[in-house]
């Protein structure tokens, strides 16, 4: 106990391992469970030893699976579900059988403004200068606030670093014959993507710039529709850090992204065909500022400071004109910050505040749709306060508990406790259980409320509904795991989460016969009780710096408190397993993922399905010098794909297979 608490003393980041188990780390390369992680307890810990279940994509999983952009970072996380969004060329994170609307995405901690409905667009967040992503399941409201009913997705990126280095990486890919020109050697798909950072011990600085491209998916190139949308995105940011010295760093940064999208689709209306598109383009300004104080001290302060803006503008078109010309722009702001210091031997207390403002904006045709006020908004107040006690050598308990008073919905109290018990603790040998308990909620936002999702194309449009309540709900979580000398490992969760007040859409008869044109119209409401639950395993081996294989497999099962049925789109079976081995040259390694999914509810009511599938990609790496790496991939190689006949009952994946290849130019690492 004694290794334990000097280091909670010390640092105050918090219990992390005893000696023993850290001297054997040292005699082996670091590996998966040695990796730091901090969104769990809001400090930093061993993946191994954090009282919080958390999912860790490290920066070497990005760089062997050849990851462009955050959706393809977490396609290997055990069970997150990445759902493609309807009507856009984006993809959303689904956790435990919770909608994504009810997971929150963070970078470095601060929350990002959706970019369709009330849903982060992973795809569009390239990956620059990632340090890892953590993954952490399960009502996180009192850690993060509203909108963590189903976990968090937390992105951390690296600080600049001294000297004078840089990158640049670039691939190219076929569809082959679902190439939109017909053409099969086509480079129908390609990014590329740099970082130049310099500076010193005291003031360093790094620019970054990404472009991914698309023409699109097309297996009939011959016709007018395309299920496969063609997209360009634009990442620029830059980033500077400043130490003065060992216990202060200030950072800012300034990040803008653009987005310009086109779909193509045909409307059948008998006896007219009607050949349609859909240009979109958004744009995301994101300003931050941070101070982290107190490195080396017992007393830690830190503070953040965010303020995004994100427009969202589209147009529709036909062979006679355009029409629907409509544009949003959506702002938020954050201040937060926090306290941490050590009391006693064995407690760890941890504070602060947060103070959020959105507002939204929305007209059609120069026209505002909001209303009789062109501009919402609303605020928030919040504070929050944790404590990591050890009572004994071996139980450890986390409980806290976070205040909000909403400009719009008043009070809220969310109250959390995760614990981790050490069953077993040698120098080879590591078995513990760990359990939690934590309420979450989410206030409706000002899209839910007020905005309109015009998809008339696709036949239906969502309006907001003003007078919406905030959804609650309880998590539970209760599972164990095992490890030999840090190398061999198995875990296993049980979960649980009920939720009320689920804000869900349904048809508005009176709004559809109004419009009269077969458009039908649906709104928000409150209607719906929920409840998810399951059993989640992972496991994994590394036998040597050169091998790992990791294996994850969830069962979901939910149910509708309405009908009893179960829920729409969530898969009961889901499965990964990966493997990362060396080849005979000198440098050379590779890549499998196997990815599976069982059927899904298309509509539980009367019991259609959509198909399971299996998907599995293979990437190929050669490490040619310390300057240059060249990579090589195919992805989907089982070529699953749904069948385009029936698209509104079948979800399997829009892409076939894809074959790439690339490299990457570096200098001063």
């Amino acid at each position: 106990m004694y290794s334990r608490i000097s280091h909670l003393s010390l640092s105050c980041a918090s219990l992390i391992a005893m000696v023993s188990t850290a001297t054997l780390a040292d005699s082996r390369p670091a590996g998966y469970l040695d990796e730091l992680v901090v969104t769990g307890t809001r400090s930093e810990r061993q993946l191994l030893d954090t009282p919080v279940r958390t999912e860790v994509v490290a920066a070497e999983e990005l760089e062997k699976t050849h990851a462009r952009n955050l959706k393809e970072a977490l396609e290997n996380v055990p069970g997150l579900q990445l759902r493609e969004i309807h009507g856009k060329p984006g993809y959303e994170v689904w956790l435990q059988g919770i909608e994504s609307e009810r997971v929150l995405v963070l970078i470095d901690g601060l929350p990002m403004t959706a970019t369709t409905g009330s849903t982060v667009d992973v795809s569009q967040l390239a990956v620059l200068d990632i340090e890892r992503v953590e993954v952490v399941k399960g009502a996180v409201s009192a850690q993060y606030g509203s909108s963590g009913i189903g976990g968090v997705v937390n992105v951390i990126t690296r600080p600049p670093a001294s000297g004078l280095s840089g990158q640049f990486t670039t691939d190219a890919g076929t569809y082959g014959d679902q190439n939109p020109s017909g053409d099969e050697a086509d480079p129908a798909r390609y990014s590329a993507r740099a970082t130049v950072q310099g500076g010193s011990e005291q003031l360093a600085l790094r620019l970054s710039a990404s472009h991914q491209h698309s023409d699109g998916i097309d297996p009939e190139p011959k016709t007018w529709a395309r299920p496969g949308d063609e997209y360009d995105r634009t990442d620029l940011s830059f980033r500077t850090d400043w130490s003065p010295n060992g216990n202060h760093r200030l950072s800012a940064a300034v990040a803008r992204f653009e987005e310009e999208s086109g779909s193509r689709f045909t409307e059948r209306n008998p006896p007219f065909v009607i050949n349609q598109g859909k240009d979109e383009t958004v744009t995301r300004t994101r300003y931050t500022l941070s101070g982290d104080h107190g490195r080396n001290s017992d007393l830690r302060a830190g503070w953040s400071a965010v303020h995004e803006i994100l427009n969202d503008d589209t147009l529709k078109y036909t062979g006679s004109g355009v029409f629907d010309d409509r544009r949003a722009e959506s702002t938020l702001s954050r201040f937060s910050a926090h306290l941490g210091k050590p009391i006693g031997l064995s407690h760890h207390l941890q504070g602060g505040v947060d103070f959020n403002r959105e507002t939204l904006e929305q007209t059609k045709d120069g026209a505002s749709e909001l209303g009789a006020e062109p501009r919402r908004q609303r605020g928030s107040q919040e504070a929050w306060v944790q404590d990591t006690w050890m009572p004994t050598e071996h139980l450890e308990l986390v409980p806290g508990v976070r205040f909000q008073n909403d400009s719009d919905f008043g009070t809220h109290t969310a109250p959390k406790i995760n614990a981790r018990y050490d069953l077993v603790r040698t120098d080879s040998l590591t078995g513990f259980l760990r359990a939690g308990v934590g309420a979450g909620y989410r206030v409706p936002n000002l899209k839910e409320r007020y905005f309109t999702f015009d998809h008339s194309q696709l036949g239906y449009i969502v309006q907001g509904t003003p007078d919406l309540q905030p959804e609650e709900s309880v998590s539970y979580q209760f599972g164990g795991g095992l490890s030999w000398n840090r190398s061999a490992w198995l875990e296993a969760n049980a979960f649980l989460n009920d939720i009320e007040q689920l804000i869900q859409t349904s048809p508005d008869t009176e709004a559809t016969q109004a419009r009269n044109d077969g458009v039908q119209v649906f709104s928000y409401e409150n209607i719906a009780e929920a409840r998810t639950w399951g059993l989640e395993t992972t496991a994994g081996w590394e036998p040597s710096e050169h091998w790992r294989l990791t294996a994850g497999y969830t069962l979901t099962r939910t149910e509708d408190g309405a009908t009893g049925n179960e829920l729409n789109r969530r898969p009961r079976h889901q499965a990964r397993l990966g493997l990362d081995g060396p080849l005979g040259l000198a440098g050379l390694s590779w890549s499998a993922r196997l990815r599976y999914q069982s059927e899904e509810f298309v509509d539980a009511a009367v019991g259609t399905e959509s198909p399971g599938y299996t998907t599995a990609d293979l990437k190929l790496n050669y490490r040619f010098s310390g300057q240059l790496r060249l990579f090589a991939g195919a992805d989907n190689i089982t070529d699953e794909q749904r069948d385009f006949s029936n698209a509104s009952e079948d979800f399997r994946p829009v892409a076939g297979r894809f074959l790439y290849a690339g490299l990457t130019v570096s200098f001063g690492e």
